[in-house]
């Protein structure tokens, strides 16, 4: 039995390291097929499927609550207490596995979290309407201005506007009070 349970917890390992690669790292790779496979040839398809989601599910409170070895061991124990819980092995597998994944899973997440579109490019030109719905806003001019956002090594969306003299200048005076508030914070 002692070497059954070794094997059992090597498999769970790998599972944990294949479900963090898939849900923390981008490695869509690692399927549920291929990990079954792999680890669990045995398993019949529903009882891989509800191990894989129980250990995702307990792996995912971990890491966005970015437990520490306390509350990592006391959410640990009450998980061996629940009914359909896990077992003192898995608990300590999971305990294991986050004390030595817990750095990159945090930076991860954070990285994913992290709203950092930047603007890396605008254009713009002044163009005369030439149609429109209300005959007074023909020869009026209109500047479109195109924006190129992204995140660095991603590709590109491009965002086009036209904005009339009035949306000119209302966006330049927001503009203006960003500036002003950004000014007094930024140390020269």
């Amino acid at each position: 039995p002692a070497a059954g349970r070794a094997e059992g917890c090597k498999a769970l390992a790998a599972l944990l390291s294949g479900i963090a690669q898939a849900a923390y790292h981008g490695n869509a790779a690692l399927t549920a097929e291929l990990l079954r496979g792999q680890l669990y040839p045995e398993a019949a398809p529903e009882e891989f499927a509800a191990l894989r989601a129980k250990m995702g599910g307990l792996l995912q409170s971990i890491a966005s609550a970015d437990m520490d070895l306390n509350q990592l061991e006391a959410f640990l124990t009450a998980q061996t207490k629940k009914q359909g819980g896990i077992t003192s092995d898995q608990a300590a597998v999971l305990a294991k596995f986050w004390k030595n994944h817990r750095v990159k899973i945090h930076e991860s997440l954070v990285n994913q979290s992290r709203w950092d579109n930047v603007l890396k490019n605008m254009n713009w030109r002044v163009d005369l309407k030439s149609q429109s719905r209300h005959i007074d806003q023909i020869n009026t001019p209109v500047a479109i201005v195109e924006m190129e956002l992204g995140k660095n090594g991603q590709e590109s969306e491009f965002l086009c506007l036209e904005f009339d003299e009035a949306k000119v200048s209302q966006m330049l005076k927001k503009l203006s009070e960003i500036e002003e508030s950004m000014t007094p914070l930024s140390f020269q």
